[in-house]
């Protein structure tokens, strides 16, 4: 499972010179705990946090504050083909909550602790059902192959396939949110 996967996109973000009042707002909104920085060309530049709002000031003191005095530079970011465990790596190890994903230096999405989380609390079954289509759409609505998700190990089985085929099912079947490896299994690799 890569960030391309389970991200938010389109991000939203804020520019340096809005006011501290605006991200708080935004925040709250939309039940946000940050939100990437941009410049005027839309380049990451940094992330305001909760915890940026609340050390820099609270109330009377951040009002006439903007975001580009309080936020985090330069912020963390991955880009689009980040494995789902790399992140939550760097949310443990660094103690943040949330990854913008960029393009480059455009941010094309963010990935928070609650996106990873989620995956963890879809049960075997739907994301079972989820590869099923993802091969049955690949295969042309023929089911040349199955799929059974345990503890987010995906046992692909079905009829022979040359390596590429073996490395579209498994990279198919891999791109499932809640999928965290692929074993295939056709039949003579038995």
């Amino acid at each position: 499972m890569r960030a391309s996967d389970i991200m938010t996109s389109p991000a939203i973000t804020v520019t340096p010179d809005v006011p501290v009042r605006g991200a708080a707002a935004l925040l709250v909104s939309h039940g946000f705990t940050a939100l990437p920085v941009v410049d005027d060309d839309k380049r990451l530049v940094g992330i305001v946090t909760e915890a940026d709002l609340l050390r820099n000031g609270y109330v009377d003191e951040a009002s006439g504050k903007t975001v580009g005095e309080v936020m985090t530079s330069p912020a963390v970011a991955m880009d689009a083909g980040a494995q789902g465990a790399v992140i939550a790596r760097v949310f443990v190890d660094d103690r943040i909550r949330c990854v913008p994903i960029v393009d480059g230096s455009q941010v094309v999405g963010v990935v928070t602790r609650r996106d990873l989380v989620r995956v963890l609390a879809r049960t075997d079954t739907t994301v079972s059902a989820e590869a099923q289509r993802m091969l049955d759409l690949y295969s042309g609505g023929s089911r040349k192959w199955t799929v059974v998700v345990q503890d987010g190990e995906a046992v692909v089985g079905g009829e022979a396939a040359d390596d590429e085929t073996e490395r579209v099912i498994s990279a198919l079947a891999g791109s499932v949110p809640g999928v965290l490896r692929v074993r295939v299994l056709t039949e003579g690799k038995r």
